[in-house]
């Protein structure tokens, strides 16, 4: 069983940024690909962000392009998201996920472990 727990969520004014990681724990299967998800109140869960293993290959959703980076210390088990130039619509509790294969998804059918989340607030 793998663990997830997210951390660095929190109330930031438009404009401003967060960092959030994303800690491994327990029987970790590498090389494994790990993605981010977000989901809003009354909304469905929706795809943000993936990194394979090396880090080098990365996808975005076309939402968040040019103001989050993905990213990775695979020798730690932790993933990040830098979210940068933050908006209201940014608002919702962030997920992040992992796969047991090094293929980078957008479908959160294809992964198997998930966080608890942690809550974003975009608000002035």
């Amino acid at each position: 069983q793998v663990q997830l727990v997210e951390s660095g969520g929190g109330l930031v004014q438009p404009g401003g940024s967060l960092r959030l990681s994303c800690a491994a724990s327990g029987r970790t299967f590498s090389p494994y690909s790990m993605g981010w998800f977000r989901q809003a109140p009354g909304k469905e869960r929706e795809f943000v962000a993936a990194i394979g293993w090396s880090g080098t290959i990365t996808m975005y959703a076309d939402s968040v392009k040019g103001r989050f980076t993905i990213s990775r210390d695979s020798a730690k088990n932790t993933m990040y998201l830098q979210m940068n130039s933050l908006k209201p619509e940014d608002t919702a509790v962030y997920y992040c996920a992992s796969r047991v294969v090094n293929v980078i998804a957008r479908n959160a059918a294809n992964y198997d472990y998930w966080g608890q989340g942690t809550q974003v607030t975009v608000s002035s």
